[in-house]
């Protein structure tokens, strides 16, 4: 059974997705996404870069990839594989510089390997995830309608 502290229920335009949250492998980004969710932030945001085969992005509160929320996070990587439905800080060249951005695989990326920080799974949905609109960037992006700690909404 998940632990409804650490699930995340995201409503996307293409429907709902389960994320398991996993502080065992990543506490502060862990942390720091519940505070975000608490606050609202992710409401609203699109999905801004999708690569077939690749990924989902989303995050950045400008819709464009260049922005966040203001507080970059410390690397926390480890040797969790990057696999389909494994959730990813996105980050730029420095390995500490993570903020609100994060990915969803659509299918293996053992390359991402030991060099990004996963900090959770998809447990449900990922045929939602499917469906979303690809583009880099992307032509009227689906979005997060809501995102959600499950705790909150019992």
């Amino acid at each position: 059974m998940s632990e409804p502290e650490n699930t995340l229920v995201m409503e996307t335009s293409k429907g709902t997705v389960t994320i398991a949250m996993r502080p065992d492998l990543a506490p502060n980004h862990v942390a720091r996404i519940k505070e975000l969710v608490r606050d609202g932030f992710y409401d609203g945001i699109v999905f801004h870069r999708v690569i077939d085969g690749f990924m989902a992005q989303t995050g950045c509160p400008h819709g464009s990839g260049t922005g966040g929320s203001g507080k970059k996070l410390g690397a926390e990587f480890t040797d969790a594989p990057f696999k389909r439905g494994t959730v990813g800080m996105a980050r730029a060249s420095d390995p500490n510089s993570g903020d609100s951005q994060f990915f969803i695989c659509f299918d293996d990326a053992s390359f991402l390997n030991g060099q990004y920080t996963v900090w959770g799974e998809v447990t449900d949905g990922m045929d939602a995830v499917d469906q979303i609109k690809r583009g880099e960037p992307v032509i009227d992006p689906d979005s997060i309608v809501s995102l959600k700690v499950s705790a909150d909404t019992q």
